[in-house]
């Protein structure tokens, strides 16, 4: 086949974790003759679920792309994670894809997963069909499920079929527009006559459409209010348009596990969903005019494209996911990375059935697949033609919400473990890795509990080593909040030279990390030694008399001593300074200090209350309150020791739907009572 922008379709299928959507794609590519037969989640067979810790999880972790060609038009399909620690991995398929299909279960409710999915598809203007999973369980409610989500979206959800049930399972459908009914079978699906009992509903589900169709296009209207109906082609027509601009959400049904209903949605697909040149403006910047540009989608034109996803192997190396919005790329090419401002020579060009990479010479616009060996190409680098200079703007990823300290099980592995976690960062730009200076420790942080767990077992199954995993040690800090005066005397005798030095420091409280001053007069300590007092103290800074936790805001100042003229050295005055900081702290009001941090966090309104509550037990002090529509952000201030857990606390609290973020602010006096506790614990 011929293939060009106008007969791809590009769809990610999201949804709420375990509704179905791995099982639904398989059937999808099983239907266009992409497989031979279904494989299965729980055995480990899919195809868009095929890395080792996914089968062993029966759980969706990367998104995958497969492909199918069904009535002559190319699906690229990415399966895409439910589960809420692994949103990025969404966030990279709708960024490539030009529609959705939204997998709900027929539980009678909408899932949180789904509404925060569909939302966001929304606010990204991503057209969408709603798939209602599951019809074939016992007590599957079609009606419920549709009444669930028609109340929270209003005015936009049009279900386009009516289920045929029979003994509570879903046994055909009637197509309200094309006005037939279809009855499931060994080989797909029957044609049949429409029953008698749903002629009626059939009779009312089309005039909605058919006003809902009307609504979406000025010419339809017209010929609507003239005739008081409209032709199948014409409801067609105002569906599609609705669909594109996000005002109609069109609703199917079936059960993807007996491969129920995926025919039509198929069938829909093709008809309802944008083509590849049919999608929303996507604007880049033209460094060389320095304008922003409409990347109109035309085969013939120069190169621009965008890298939307990186796969990284030890042994086959990286893979580039790429969408080619304009032009086409072919192996043997040069492209420039206008990202990085470099050349790159395209080798192997990959369409994608999950693991399975299947070599092409060429990709055209509007499609997706994948390329090797790019040596600088990374997620969201734009590719563009030799000679032009097109970047497009960034997938913006969700910020790591919860961090973790990272140990190694096996010691001397820590320099593998700090390299292998970085090279992950580079195909997952939702976690981060770094050595913490203040504790020592390895930190690694991501979106949650589950997502830094699958890390770590990524971390073994790739480069062979084990961690560990714990909360973070509090990087606390002592100071003092009193004026004290010191003496240090080092004085040691072991025949021959023996060792002097003695000094007078006065510790007082400072806006700067350590200041040192000099008020020695008369020679009573020599120069020389003066650098060797300020080395001394500055060691010390490193562990307080408290905790062993490093000091800081501390102005120790030099204004006394004696020295010996034989027995006095640099080492000798370095061990009198050691004296006197440890005495002078002790009598300065030493206290401990703790890390706060602002919080921002947006909340559904109904769930503020719980929330600012919580944030009062952890002993945040809230700032201000912002509304905005259903939503509220509270920024509050919270010390980090109060925030270990909150990614997954926020989550439990808002039924998933809580964002927040936090950034370092300044560090405060521990209360007295948690101070001692602190203490108590580091001197154990």
């Amino acid at each position: 086949m011929i293939l060009d922008s106008r007969n791809i379709r590009n769809i990610a299928v999201i949804g709420h974790s375990g509704e179905g959507k791995t099982t639904l794609c398989e059937a999808m590519l099983f239907n266009g003759g992409a497989i031979d037969r279904m494989g299965s989640v729980a055995a480990g067979t899919t195809v868009t679920d095929f890395d080792d810790i996914e089968k062993q999880k029966g759980l969706s972790i990367y998104t995958a792309a497969a492909y199918l060609i069904w009535k002559e038009v190319k699906i690229n399909l990415l399966d895409c994670p439910g589960f809420y620690d692994f949103e990025g991995e969404r966030y990279e398929a709708l960024a490539a894809c030009g529609g959705a299909v939204v997998v709900v279960g027929a539980n009678g409710a909408l899932p949180i997963g789904c509404e925060s999915v569909i939302d966001y598809c929304l606010k990204l203007k991503k057209p969408l069909v709603i798939f209602i999973n599951g019809m074939d369980k016992p007590n599957a409610d079609y009606a419920g499920t549709v009444k669930a989500i028609a109340e929270k979206y209003a005015g936009k959800i049009a279900p386009i079929q009516i289920p045929i049930m029979q003994d509570g399972k879903m046994t055909g459908y009637v197509n309200s527009i094309q006005e037939r009914a279809y009855k499931f079978s060994s080989t797909g699906r029957t044609e049949t006559d429409i029953p008698e009992n749903l002629k009626e509903q059939m009779a009312e589900m089309q005039a909605k459409l058919m006003e809902t169709a009307a609504e979406n296009d000025d010419r339809l209207l017209d010929i609507y209010f003239e005739e008081g109906k409209l032709s199948k082609d014409d409801t067609v027509h105002g569906i599609r348009k609705g669909i594109a601009t996000g005002t109609v959400i069109p609703v199917m049904a079936g059960s993807a596990l007996c491969n129920r209903g995926v025919i039509n949605l198929l069938d829909e697909i093709v008809r309802y969903m944008p083509t590849a040149n049919e999608r929303q403006n996507v604007y880049a910047t033209d460094e060389n005019a320095d304008e922003l540009i409409n990347i109109i989608c035309e085969e013939d034109a120069p190169l621009a494209a965008q890298v939307f996803k990186t796969a990284s192997d030890p042994y086959t190396g990286k893979l580039n996911y790429i969408k080619i919005f304009r032009g086409s790329i072919k192996s043997g090419m040069t492209v420039y990375n206008s990202s990085k401002g470099r050349e790159e020579r395209i080798g192997q060009i990959f369409v994608m059935r999950g693991k399975k990479a299947e070599l092409v010479n060429e990709l055209t616009a509007g499609d997706i697949g994948a390329v090797n060996k790019l040596a600088a190409t990374d997620t969201n680098d734009t590719l563009c033609a030799v000679g032009t200079k097109i970047v497009f703007d960034p997938i913006r990823f969700p910020r790591p919400s919860l961090s973790l300290a990272v140990n190694a099980v096996t010691k001397g592995d820590e320099e593998k473990i700090f390299a292998g976690l970085s090279k992950m960062c580079e195909e997952d730009y939702t976690f981060s890795v770094e050595k913490r200076a203040e504790t020592g420790e390895m930190i690694m942080s991501g979106q949650g509990e589950t997502h830094l767990e699958i890390l770590a077992k990524k971390l073994k199954a790739r480069y062979g080593v084990e961690v560990c995993l714990s909360e973070p040690a509090i990087p606390y800090r002592e100071t003092i909040r009193a004026v004290a005066n010191a003496e240090g005397k080092h004085k040691k005798q072991t025949g021959g030279h023996g060792q002097y030095g003695h000094c007078k420091v006065r510790f007082e409280p400072t806006e700067q990390e350590f200041e040192f001053v000099d008020e020695v007069v008369g020679g009573a300590v020599p120069k020389q030694y003066i650098p060797a007092v300020e080395k001394g103290l500055k060691e010390c800074m490193v562990r307080g008399v408290l905790a062993g936790y490093p000091v800081t805001g501390v102005k120790a100042v030099l204004y006394d001593g004696s020295y010996h003229d034989v027995d006095s050295s640099e080492m000798a005055f370095k061990a009198a300074a050691a004296l006197a900081f440890r005495e002078g702290m002790k009598n300065a009001k030493p206290v401990l200090l703790e890390p706060v941090l602002k919080l921002k966090a947006a909340v559904p309104n109904e769930y503020l209350g719980a929330v600012m509550g919580d944030i009062s037990k952890r002993r945040g002090r809230i700032s201000e309150s912002q509304t905005e529509g259903e939503t509220t952000t509270v920024i509050a201030e919270v010390p980090l020791a109060e925030t270990a857990k909150y990614a997954t606390d926020l989550r439990a609290m808002t039924r998933g739907q809580g964002k927040f973020s936090t950034e370092f602010l300044r560090y405060e006096e521990v209360p007295p009572q948690l101070a001692e506790k602190i203490i108590a614990s580091a001197n154990q």
